[in-house]
Order: C-alpha cells, then sequence, then structure tokens
C-alpha cells in the first residue's frame, strides 16, 4: 500500500502491488460476460472513438497528406482522452482512498490484461482437434485470427492457433504488464488504445495506408521492448528455442511479432507462419522456426503450458517489484 514518508510533503512512497492485483483479477475473473453485456470493454471505448474520427475524416477525396495528418490527429484526441481519464481517475483515488488507492486502480487495470481471455480462446481449438471435429476448430480459431480459416487442415488451425497465442502474449499481457509497470494506470491504457487503433486502421490497404500511418507506427514503437521480453520470456520458461528466436525473429513483416512466435516455434519444435490466404489471396510468408509441419492439439496444448508459465514469470516479477519497492 502507499504510505507517506516521514517529514514527506506530499510525496508518496510507493509500496503496491496494483500489477500484481490486476494479474490475479484477470486470471480469476476475465472480464465476465455478464459486465461485458452491461458496460461493453473499455477497448470498445477506444474502438467507438476511432471509428467516428475516420468516419468523419478519412475522406477520400482528402489528399494523401491531409488523411495522414487526420490520422495524426485522431492518434492524438484517442491517447489525450485516455491518457487524461486515467491519469485523473488515479489522482482523484490516490486523494480520495490513500493508501489504499492501489486497490481501486488494480481493478481499472485489470481489463487491459488479457492472460485469461487467451487461454479461453485458444483452449477450444485444442478441444475441438481432439474430439475430431476440424470444422468446430475452425470455427474456432476464426475467432482468433484475421486470416481465412474455412479451407484450413488440421496444421493449419493448430499454426493459427499457436501464432495467436504467442503474438498476443505481447499484445494482451506482456506489453500492458510492462507499461502499466512503468507510467501506472495511464501507461496500459495509452498502450491498449495504440494497439486498438492499430488493430482498426494500421493497416497497408488503400482505405487506411494514410489514415492509419501513425497508429501502425505508434503500434510498433509501443511493442518494441516488450516484443523482445515476450520472447526471452517464452525461451526462459520453455528451456529452450533460443537459437531459433535470433534466427528468425526478422522474417516476419511485423518488427515485433516475429520475436514471440519464433520462439514459440523454437520451444515447440515446429514451424509457424507460411503462405496463410487473407480475403482469399495467399500471401507467401516465409516460415519461422525449422521443425515438425504436421502438428495439432499436442502442439497446441504445449504452446498453452508455454504460455501459462510465461503469465506465472509475469506474476513473479510484480510480487518482486511490489516488495523491493
Amino acid at each position: 500500500m502507499r504510505t507517506r514518508s516521514p517529514g514527506s510533503t506530499g510525496r508518496w512512497a510507493v509500496v503496491e502491488p496494483v500489477a500484481l492485483g490486476a494479474l490475479a483479477l484477470d486470471a480469476l475473473l476475465g472480464w465476465p460476460s455478464g459486465l461485458y453485456a452491461r458496460i461493453g470493454h473499455p477497448v470498445g471505448w477506444c474502438a467507438r472513438l476511432i471509428a467516428a474520427c475516420e468516419t468523419g475524416w478519412n475522406d477520400a477525396a482528402r489528399t494523401p497528406r491531409a488523411r495522414r495528418i487526420a490520422g495524426i490527429l485522431t492518434l492524438v484526441l484517442l491517447v489525450g482522452a485516455v491518457g487524461g481519464i486515467a491519469w485523473g481517475l488515479t489522482l482523484g483515488l490516490r486523494i480520495a482512498l490513500g493508501g489504499w488507492a492501489w486497490v481501486a486502480v488494480a481493478l481499472l487495470a485489470w481489463p487491459g490484461l488479457a492472460q485469461r481471455s487467451l487461454d479461453d480462446h485458444v483452449r477450444p481449438v485444442a478441444h475441438a482437434l481432439e474430439a475430431g471435429d476440424l470444422p468446430a476448430a475452425r470455427r474456432s480459431v476464426a475467432m482468433i485470427v484475421g486470416r481465412d480459416t474455412e479451407q484450413l487442415d488440421q496444421a493449419g488451425v493448430a499454426r493459427a492457433a499457436i501464432e495467436s497465442l504467442a503474438e498476443s502474449f505481447c499484445d494482451g499481457v506482456v506489453a500492458p504488464f510492462f507499461w502499466l509497470l512503468l507510467f501506472g494506470l495511464p501507461g496500459l491504457w495509452i498502450y491498449k488504445a495504440l494497439n486498438t487503433a492499430d488493430s482498426m486502421i494500421g493497416h497497408r490497404e488503400p482505405r487506411w495506408a494514410m489514415f492509419g500511418w501513425a497508429a501502425a507506427r505508434s503500434d510498433d514503437v509501443a511493442n518494441l521492448v516488450p516484443a523482445r521480453l515476450a520472447g526471452v520470456i517464452l525461451c526462459a520458461v520453455g528451456g529452450g528455442g533460443w537459437a531459433m528466436l535470433w534466427r528468425d525473429a526478422g522474417k516476419h513483416a511485423s518488427p515485433n511479432a516475429g520475436w514471440p512466435e519464433a520462439a514459440m516455434a523454437g520451444v515447440l519444435g515446429v514451424r509457424l507462419a507460411g503462405p496463410i490466404a487473407y480475403d482469399g489471396v495467399i500471401a507467401d510468408k516465409p516460415w519461422i522456426g525449422d521443425g515438425a509441419v504436421a502438428i495439432g492439439a499436442p502442439e497446441i496444448r504445449r504452446a498453452l503450458t508455454v504460455y501459462r508459465r510465461g503469465c506465472a514469470l509475469l506474476w513473479i516479477v510484480a510480487g518482486g517489484v511490489a516488495w523491493a519497492l
């Protein structure tokens, strides 16, 4: 908890398990469907603001330069609103609750983490493959990936699930945790806002290329350190994969996503990525890893085990930070 330092003049001495509390709440509860039905999710609130700006400002009749400026203004508005609200809430809670404010801050940080959600979305893919129900496995994996899933075979479904789990370990767990530790509640929610903007408008298609430029670049910067940490964590808890991490991290089109994916491929001894179809068009992506191609439910189970160990390591780090400070 937070306590006044002897002789202090209003400066707080930090001794609080905010990150640990948020991780615990997320692991225990996820984001309950009942709560989602009533209030939605904070990421959805960010998405509505982004969508409103895109509708009003991303006019195809505008010049590319004007659309890029509009995208930058959208990001400034988004970050300002999210960061301002998070900072204001934190300050208000400090004043109102004093040393127990960390409990409320942990509650507000809780929706920004996705440990349980990822686990809950990937496990059904393994269940369906174990039951021999490939159509159900395709439907389950379609909920977490953007590629075409209708024609995926068992190995394609398994690769999609494992790749999504590895990449989302960074986006959904390590990165928000990292920014929460560095800058508190504003850091976590500004990151989530940037990541949401990138997923919505940070694309290369003509409609988004200019307007989403700032969102894509900002998300790249925000994930630069967390992605590399995620790769290192997966190799550390998985007991290997280091050579593949260094060799293949740069093969991904994203400057960051290749790190956790290459780590997971190395730990599991499988090949990920490769040719993938988006909207009926085959993208000839390079393979990441040089292990087995014919994979299925057992490899997804092993990936989930590595993922859970990675999350557990973050718990240890959060506990250590709370104790040390």
